[in-house]
């Protein structure tokens, strides 16, 4: 939807500052802008618009209108600065514009994102005496606020990170959304604290220097993992952990001799954890409350004053969206056809035209596809690279770069998509190894035989593949480490990467909890839903639909369906061979049986290894070289070298290493990193 700025100084800030900030998202907002400044102890608080900010935003009326253009207020300074850049999505009118208040003035917000039941939340505001003057979910969360302080968060079904300061108690209070959808990063420089969107923005303060957070860069480069903890691949950036929240004392830190230590992470508490729900009934019964909690969820995700189309990559996930919603939209009478966005790929291997047309014949949506071309790769990853403000793990983000470029070109401000359901519904074939071991444990011999005999049957998987997803999931992390050498895959220690110059551990990052997260389905499913997996795709989809000021939805993401898929026994999501049981039953009558039944997992691939191996191994090459050579001896020369080429020849398994090494030297290049 937007974006957020803030700067909270420990003596006084340039407002131009905090315009500076704004102006380096300006694509998560373009429709409207605006900002306001508060002095410490006493002052007038003084609001702004910018260039983007409409003329009937000044003319509005509200407690909030912009009464000048920032422009104005050159040199001027302050102890808080908070600003805003909007995507108008929900009330189009200027009584929508940021940053907003109170009617008595006294609480401030800044708030990207959407909080979808917030006509269901008016309603009940309403009757304990809150008045509205907007249509938006904005001035719904204040009223919440101020209705029940920050136990509000626990009322809002949305995405969102949103900043509030109380004029009265000079508190600033931040929180993101439970599975953190939203982003929400910050910063102590010497001067103060800086809240964004984005990283880069904290290219506009006083003091920033990009400097390599070396423990974070290993983790990317070596196993391939971001946003797993609260720290970023920027030393001194800290992310708000997703379902954390934070208050900060503004008047006291205002007015310290000793303000935060700069470069430290402040204190924030957890105000959401994933309250399964129990579930006793039989598989029948879950597939049907399964199917209406999902169309519920995108019956809320449909809510919007502008166009809502879908990414479609005709998997099990998006299809069930795009289903959904074109029965949705038949219902209410919607004229229009609903709009899909697809990525097609040059190489069969790779495409799944086939099965996106079966959708788009079903339902009959108005398709768009993109097939993302090698050309295209290397002319755009700089763009990509500062859009996503750190490295990336794959070219899978390209594809999914174009297609939300695609929904731009169509005029499409809101996209549905499928994150969330691979995690949640054991999707991934990684789920085989917990959903083995768990048999085993249960001394379930016949069952475990027959799952064997099924994955065979369905994905080809022989015994001994079988053994290792077993003995994957069952050793410990010491022993997989040795394997993981034996057989020449990632392992610990790197021979191409040099851990003193980077100052980091060689450690597994979930070291810390051994082999026991992988033990059962639902343990596997709840941490890639809340630490190693799932921010990192959120991350990306954030970044790449919001660099073509497009907003994305993800409805099973809904907290409702979560709770109640984590609470279902793990053989409702994983038994038979057969992946999602939950919602392949679920969706019977409503998703094309051929979709239903698939059972090979894609999602918006490129092919990759084609392209290294046969189409482009030359301009591959050169990338690395170029990775290397800016790495400053982090990615070691001969070794990696050495590494692409065994690649190339099919000596060594095709991996997205060599990628990770060319999306860190571009990274470096773009952000100019101190390394």
């Amino acid at each position: 939807m937007c974006g957020i700025s803030g700067f909270l100084a420990f003596q006084s800030v340039d407002i131009q500052e905090c315009v500076r900030m704004n102006d380096f998202i300006r694509h998560r907002g373009p429709d409207d802008e605006g900002f306001v400044s508060f002095p410490f102890p006493a002052g007038d608080t003084l609001v702004y618009g910018g260039m983007d900010t409409p003329i009937e935003t000044y003319q509005s009326g509200t407690h909030y209108a912009p009464t000048a253009e920032v422009s104005s207020a050159t040199g001027s300074r302050a102890a808080l600065v908070m600003g805003h850049r909007r995507l108008s999505i929900v009330d189009l009118s200027p009584l929508a514009h940021q940053p907003m208040c109170t009617s008595d003035r006294r609480y401030w917000i800044v708030y990207n994102g959407e909080v979808y039941n917030h006509i269901e939340l008016r309603s009940e505001l309403e009757q304990l005496g809150h008045q509205f003057i907007s249509h938006s979910d904005t001035e719904v969360i204040l009223c919440a606020y101020k209705e029940w302080g920050q136990q509000c968060l626990h009322k809002f079904n949305g995405m969102f990170a949103l900043l509030i300061y109380d004029r009265e108690t000079n508190m600033l209070f931040a929180a993101r959304d439970r599975f953190g959808v939203k982003p929400f990063y910050y910063w102590v420089s010497e001067n103060g604290i800086g809240f964004a969107s984005e990283i880069k923005q904290f290219n506009a303060l006083d003091g920033w220097s990009a400097r390599v957070n070396g423990q974070r860069a290993y983790d990317f480069l070596n196993w391939g993992i971001t946003d797993h903890t609260d720290e970023t691949l920027f030393s001194g950036v800290y992310q708000l952990r997703a379902g954390h929240a934070m208050q900060v004392d503004a008047g006291r830190i205002c007015s310290s001799d000793s303000p935060v230590e700069a470069g430290k992470r402040l204190a924030s508490y957890q105000w959401y954890q994933i309250q399964e729900q129990p579930f006793s009934g039989d598989r029948q019964q879950a597939a049907l409350e399964f199917r209406e909690k999902l169309i519920d969820s995108v019956r809320l995700r449909l809510r919007a004053d502008v166009p809502v189309g879908s990414c479609l990559s005709g998997g099990l996930d998006s299809s069930s969206i795009v289903c959904v919603a074109n029965q949705l939209l038949r219902e209410k009478g919607a004229h229009d056809l609903q709009k899909t966005f697809s990525a097609r790929a040059e190489v069969s291997k790779y495409d799944e035209s086939k099965w996106i047309d079966i959708v788009v014949n079903a339902t009959k949506v108005e398709a768009h596809f993109v097939c993302p071309p090698l050309s295209g790769l290397f002319d755009d990853n700089a763009r990509i690279t500062w859009h996503q403000d750190e490295p990336f793990g794959s070219t899978s983000i390209y594809a999914q770069w174009k297609v939300f470029a695609l929904a731009a070109e169509q005029n499409t401000k809101v996209m549905l998509d499928g994150q969330g359901a691979d995690e949640q519904l054991a999707g991934y074939h990684g789920f085989f190894g917990p959903h083995l071991v768990s048999l085993l444990g249960a001394g379930k011999i016949i069952a475990l035989i027959n799952e064997m005999g099924a994955m065979q049957r369905l994905h080809g998987y022989g015994y001994a593949r079988s053994m290792t997803y077993l003995a994957g999931a069952l050793l410990p992390v010491w022993l997989k480490d040795v394997l993981r050498k034996l057989t020449g895959r990632t392992s610990e220690q790197a021979a191409w990467l040099d851990a003193d110059r980077l100052k980091c551990k060689e450690l597994y990052p979930f070291k810390s909890s051994g082999s026991q997260m992988t033990q059962s389905i639902h343990a596997l499913s709840k941490s890639q839903l809340t630490a190693s997996n799932l921010q990192m795709l959120l991350h990306w989809e954030d970044r790449d639909s919001m660099a073509h000021s497009v907003e994305s939805r993800v409805p099973f993401l809904d907290y409702r369906l979560v709770e109640f898929v984590v609470g279902l026994p793990d053989e409702f999501k994983l038994s038979d061979g057969i992946t999602k049981r939950v919602l392949r039953e679920g969706m019977s009558g409503v998703l094309p049986d051929a979709i239903r039944d698939r059972m090979d997992k894609k999602g918006f691939e490129t092919p990759e290894e084609v392209w290294m191996r046969q189409t482009a191994p030359d301009l591959f090459r050169q990338k690395l070289a170029d990775a290397i050579k800016v790495s400053n001896g982090i990615v070691r020369h001969d070794e990696a070298t050495r590494l692409l080429e065994e690649m190339i020849s099919g000596q060594r398994p095709f991996s997205f290493l060599p990628w990770r090494m060319i999306s860190f030297g571009e990274w470096i290049k773009e952000f100019n990193v101190v390394v």
